[in-house]
């Protein structure tokens, strides 16, 4: 509680922007520290965050809030949720340092600065508490991820890097007009504030499409997915570990903070329309990556499948649905991150990303090989890994809602399990075919530590996952006693088909 008095948001997003000057003009090596101090030093502070969050408290804390002119303020504060997404994100950056630390030779210092100044904004949207700084936060990560896969990219990284760059930025210039509306109505640009605002119900629906055309490009959903698998082919490891494990957080974030609170009844209106989107997501990109032959590419369509349970979680309209959309981010930005860092171990020796290249490489990689396979069975959702509890949490809250929407999303763990434990059979186990991948060494101290980590926080969260439920749960009860007035009890409200039913029965009396 002493720490509630202290500026400890502000040092977190100020450490890594020093960071990253100082990287600017440091040699490759010093640069690598450096930002390596930085991050661990980002995470240091993330656990002081943790640690003294209240959990019985306030809805927010730590609050900051400088007037700086007329309509914006530094205004900072967070609560359970966006104190997890906190975490996650100091957790995974110096472990996004440790991956490039032989895998990026040219210009070091600016890649070392990218990523911090990533950091910096990262930690500033989940922190944000004025709707003008949410938005400056949201659309500056842009500039550093488009960099990094324009300048460290692969062979195509220039046309990737535009892509990203358009379709992200296209949706928000709308988002952006809506807020401008909202601040002039409410007279407030306070995040909380606005929160509780009961807008029109009218404007609700266009206000609602506004946010949704920013925020889902960035989960993303079908199908505005399609940057998102060229974007990891061609992003370096890290790049991609950051990319998976929280930039596309930020979408389920924007859901959570603006379109269910803000506008409750239009997101009851066009819960329709994210549970179809959903669904396909959830069986068609699983179905494509099946067939993948880029393990980059497999991953990358695995994650718009997971993106779907969180969004059929948060349109469940209960506290389940709710609270499992919140685990599965969390869960998934873990495993999706060390997926990736385990191609990325593989890519550095061999440096091609065809499934077909490798195989056996349990024989001489056996380390590496049970590390592939804890991270396989998490991302399939086995008991006792991070991703079980949110996925059950997602599955039971919208069965309360829709059970045919719920029997479409639980194919989801069947189709994962197939593409995930083919991709490993292909991978790990089988006859070695090519000699040059038969004779890659196995994990050094450097990639032992970075996927232990890993390992452990997977495995912590999916033993003990009440250590990340507790600090989210008041804040989830908050926000379903705010759409309980609105939220269907069952699907037909969400579909219209109880009115088309009345409308049949009384034209078949009528015909009668």
């Amino acid at each position: 509680m002493i720490m509630q008095g202290f500026p400890i948001l502000t040092l977190m997003l100020v450490v890594p922007l020093i960071g990253a000057v100082a990287c600017l003009m440091l040699n490759a090596q010093a640069a690598r520290v450096t930002a390596l101090v930085a991050t661990l030093v980002d995470f240091a502070l993330g656990i002081v965050l943790w640690a003294n969050y209240d959990i019985g408290g306030a809805q927010w804390q730590f609050v900051e809030k400088v007037p700086l002119f007329q309509g914006f303020s530094w205004a900072l504060g967070i609560d359970g949720i966006a104190l997890m997404l906190i975490v996650l994100s100091v957790f995974l950056m110096p472990i996004c340092i440790g991956a490039s630390w032989h895998a990026i030779e040219k210009r070091v210092g600016e890649y070392m600065a990218a990523f911090l100044l990533m950091e910096t904004l990262m930690i500033g949207v989940f922190a944000a508490q004025d709707l003008y700084l949410f938005y400056i936060m949201f659309e500056a990560g842009l500039i550093p991820m488009y960099l990094i896969i324009g300048i460290w990219g692969g062979q195509d990284r220039i046309y990737a890097s535009y892509k990203f760059f358009l379709y992200t930025l296209l949706g928000s210039v709308v988002m952006f007009i809506a807020m401008l509306w909202m601040a002039h109505y409410a007279g407030t640009t306070d995040i909380p504030a606005l929160m509780v605002t009961n807008f029109p119900v009218a404007a609700q629906k266009w206000l609602w499409l506004a946010f949704f055309a920013s925020f889902a490009v960035k989960m993303p959903m079908w199908p505005v997915h399609t940057w998102l698998p060229d974007a990891h082919v061609q992003a370096p490891t890290a790049g991609s570990i950051i990319l998976a494990g929280v930039l596309l957080k930020m979408g389920g974030y924007g859901f959570i903070r603006f379109s269910l609170p803000m506008f409750p009844e239009a997101s009851v209106q066009f819960a329709w329309l994210i549970f179809w989107f959903s669904m396909i997501a959830v069986v068609y990109t699983s179905l494509v990556a099946l067939v993948q032959h880029d393990m980059k590419k497999l991953i990358a369509y695995s994650s718009v499948a997971h993106m779907g349970i969180v969004t059929i979680g948060l349109f469940a309209f209960n506290q389940q649905g709710l609270e499992g959309s919140v685990m599965v981010m969390l869960g998934h930005g873990l495993v999706s991150g060390a997926l990736f860092l385990c191609v990325g171990v593989i890519y550095d020796r061999l440096h091609t990303r065809e499934i077909d290249r490798y195989g056996g490489l349990a024989i001489n990689m056996p380390k590496y090989a049970l590390f592939f396979m804890l991270f396989t069975m998490a991302s399939v959702g086995l008991p006792g890994t991070s991703n079980f509890v949110g996925e059950f949490l997602s599955l039971l809250g919208i069965y309360q809602l829709s059970s045919w929407v719920a029997l479409v999303c639980t194919t989801s763990i069947i189709l994962g399990a197939a593409y995930m434990l083919y991709l490993y059979r292909r991978v790990i186990f089988g006859v070695q075919k090519n000699a040059d991948a038969a004779a890659m060494r196995d994990i050094d101290a450097r990639e032992w530590i970075m996927l232990g980590s890993l390992a452990a926080a997977v495995m912590w969260m999916g033993v003990y996952p009440e250590s990340f439920l507790a600090p989210i749960h008041k804040d989830v009860t908050w926000l379903d006693a705010r759409l309980a007035k609105v939220k269907p009890a069952s699907d037909s409200k969400l579909t219209g088909a109880k009115p088309m039913l009345a409308a049949a029965a009384a034209s078949v009396e009528g015909a009668h």
